[in-house]
């Protein structure tokens, strides 16, 4: 990591923090300053962007295997600790602490049955109002927990009620952030 490096291909990036996807050429030269989820956050001459783990490859680095290694419960639905498992592989792309640890999932529920699907509906919210990350951080939540043998359908809203504070964040959390 923070060694300069080029895009060996073409790749679509989420603009950091204005949440925008845009193009990165071929070419292009960046430094990965941060790793994590299976996504990697990185510093251009033009700004910060998230590349996602499928196109590693670009980086020079592995592709990420977002495979999820679950079993549904014995009615169908998909196991609730997998879905908290992939909601802490999420993270805001400028902060190194996943979205569970820094208090942002206020709740995560699992409805519906065999014969309908099981539903997850997750409400969340962000460190900030103004941040244009907010509808990549939720999209990207929602795209792990479909990944979780026995989900059919999943939400992901963002709420700002209650609002967020730091004593929202985990022990493990603050550890990280050095706020122990």
């Amino acid at each position: 990591m923070n060694t300069p490096r080029t895009l060996a291909r073409e790749v679509t990036a989420t603009q950091i923090p204005s949440g925008e996807k845009t193009t990165l050429p071929a070419g292009t030269r960046l430094v990965v300053t941060q790793r994590l989820g299976g996504t990697y956050t990185c510093s251009t001459d033009f700004g910060l962007f998230r590349i996602e783990g499928r196109d590693g490859d670009a980086l020079g680095e592995a592709i990420v295997d977002t495979a999820v290694k679950a079993t549904p419960l014995a009615n169908g639905a998909p196991d609730p600790e997998a879905i908290w498992n992939q909601l802490r592989q999420v993270y805001d792309p400028e902060i190194p602490v996943n979205i569970v640890d820094l208090g942002l999932v206020y709740s995560m529920d699992v409805s519906g049955d065999a014969q309908a699907g099981h539903s997850v509906d997750v409400a969340m919210t962000l460190t900030a109002p103004g941040c244009g990350m907010g509808p990549a951080i939720a999209e990207d939540a929602k795209s792990k927990i479909l990944a979780v043998p026995g989900v059919t359908a999943a939400e992901v809203r963002i709420t700002w009620e209650p609002p967020w504070n730091q004593s929202m964040i985990s022990e493990e959390g603050k550890m990280k952030l050095g706020l122990l």
